[in-house]
């Protein structure tokens, strides 16, 4: 069992889950709030930051702009579609992207979006953690109670992790849940 490949693992998770948060807008502004976002041009999906500029000239608007014109359509369609509730308007190869107030209920939905980030984050370390179980109770090299001691070990950096997923999930709905 290699413990600093489990950590590694862990820790991509960790961070999946900091870019899906940062993806969730909290009534201002942020160009992460683009970066989950992917648009389907040239035959492919690439993410918005590899199809144009985008930035926050002020706290309730973002501007993208595009690289090529011809991908402009392509571009307002994917941030119209991202289930972010942003109604883009075109003006040339330029996007400008209001964000609109929170209301409650919206609120209360980028909540439930932020659970369900949390728990495949969650999930993500537990498969990590059998994993890594898996292949202590395959190794025949470690006596029974180095069996024992890695098991929990591993159960101790899984348990560590996920209340760090629980302590981004409860920020996060604070930030939301914050007029």
């Amino acid at each position: 069992m290699d413990k600093v490949d489990l950590q590694r693992r862990m820790e991509g998770a960790l961070d999946n889950l900091k870019n899906e948060f940062a993806g969730l807008r909290t009534g201002r502004a942020s160009a992460s709030m683009l970066e989950p976002v992917v648009v389907d041009m040239y035959g492919s999906k690439m993410p918005m930051n590899q199809v144009g500029n985008i930035t926050v000239p002020e706290s309730r608007l973002l501007t993208v702009q595009v690289w090529d014109a011809s991908a402009v359509a392509a571009v307002e369609k994917a941030i119209r579609e991202s289930g972010l509730g942003l109604n883009p308007q075109t003006e040339g190869s330029t996007i400008r992207v209001p964000i609109p107030e929170l209301n409650e209920e919206r609120r209360k939905e980028l909540t439930k979006v932020a659970g369900q980030y949390a728990e495949s984050a969650r999930i993500a370390i537990r498969n990590v953690r059998r994993d890594g179980m898996d292949s202590i109770k395959n190794d025949k090299d470690n006596s029974e109670d180095d069996k024992k001691r890695l098991e929990k070990e591993v159960q101790e950096l899984t348990d560590a992790k996920i209340k760090t997923v629980d302590q981004a999930l409860s920020d996060k709905e604070k930030d939301i849940m914050t007029v």
